[in-house]
């Protein structure tokens, strides 16, 4: 049942800051996201690794997030100038906090869970941009999207790592 939940309550954080930003509202996503984080945290059997895996997400997206809007390949609606949306990094903390309950699939194979990133990284902004209209691709479109996919087939191994080190024994 856990699963379930931890996957509609993802959803839930993904809409909330997608639909709230596409309405100028950073907010939304960063409430829905705390409420994500605190749920999660309660009820996981693995609190701390967890809570680690959200540093570490959040950290691997301030990084990726701030290298691609200061190269001008991304731009995000309710974002601070020349920044990155408070928004955008819940997403990375809700992201994270699936890792363990969600994804162990990839926990020992780190080559799909780095294709499976580039992949479905690109896609999720693609959808946030095409449906909601509030993250713009620089032109041509396919740099940005290289750019993502990039990102995330590092991202999404390391996060798959550290999960299975942190479970571990």
């Amino acid at each position: 049942m856990t699963v379930w939940l931890t996957l509609l309550g993802y959803q839930a954080v993904w809409f909330a800051a997608v639909i709230g930003a596409g309405h100028g509202l950073w907010w939304p996503g960063v409430i829905a996201a705390v409420l994500f984080a605190l749920w999660r945290l309660w009820v996981s059997s693995h609190r701390l690794l967890e809570a680690r895996l959200a540093l570490l997400g959040v950290g691997l997206g301030l990084v990726l997030e701030t290298l691609w809007v200061r190269t001008g390949l991304l731009d995000y609606a309710a974002a601070p100038a020349h920044g990155v949306p408070l928004w955008i990094l819940t997403l990375w903390l809700a992201f994270s906090l699936c890792v363990v309950p969600l994804l162990g699939y990839l926990h020992r194979r780190l080559l799909l869970a780095a294709v499976l990133g580039a992949i479905g990284g690109p896609l999720a902004y693609l959808g946030a941009a095409r449906g909601w209209h509030v993250v713009e691709f620089a032109q041509p479109h396919w740099q940005s999207l290289l750019a993502l996919a990039a990102g995330w087939a590092v991202a999404m191994p390391l996060l798959a790592w550290r999960a299975r080190r942190g479970l571990q024994p």
